[in-house]
């Protein structure tokens, strides 16, 4: 069967035991078990963000980037990635389609034209490091 989680261990115990310090003796007993630790130990760092971002005010102000790539080409013009845009303020997601060999100026002229005349300057943009801003 295995070891399960702590809470989901904690949460079994619970249903068929009780005593009045048992959430300490769990404490002890799973810090203390050899073969628990072994099997349910943390890998790596904890996740986090690099910078500190700051709330937005208004919608489109501090927009999320990605690339999805690796799509099926559309009929009309082809199209075999998008752009994701997502909005920070709202969660609110676009798509914008684009051509996975898109130049950096071929995705700003993409990006200004549908994304900036819609929804206006954007404050702060996060991305990964994509070769079209290179």
């Amino acid at each position: 069967m295995g070891n399960m989680s702590e809470d989901k261990t904690k949460e079994r115990i619970g249903r068929t035991a009780w005593c009045s310090q048992w959430e300490q003796e769990f404490g002890y007993h799973i810090n203390n078990c050899y073969r628990w630790n072994k099997s349910n130990r943390k890998h790596g760092k904890k996740y986090e963000l690099l910078q500190h971002i700051e709330e937005p005010k208004n919608p489109w102000e501090i927009i999320n980037i990605d690339w999805v790539t690796g799509l099926v080409p559309g009929e009309k013009e082809n199209f075999d990635s998008c752009v994701g845009i997502v909005d920070i303020f709202s969660n609110s997601l676009r798509f914008l389609p684009c051509h996975k060999e898109d130049t950096a100026i071929k995705t700003a002229l993409i990006f200004w034209h549908i994304l900036l005349e819609t929804f206006g300057m954007t404050k702060i943009i996060i991305h990964d490091r994509n070769p079209q801003f290179t």
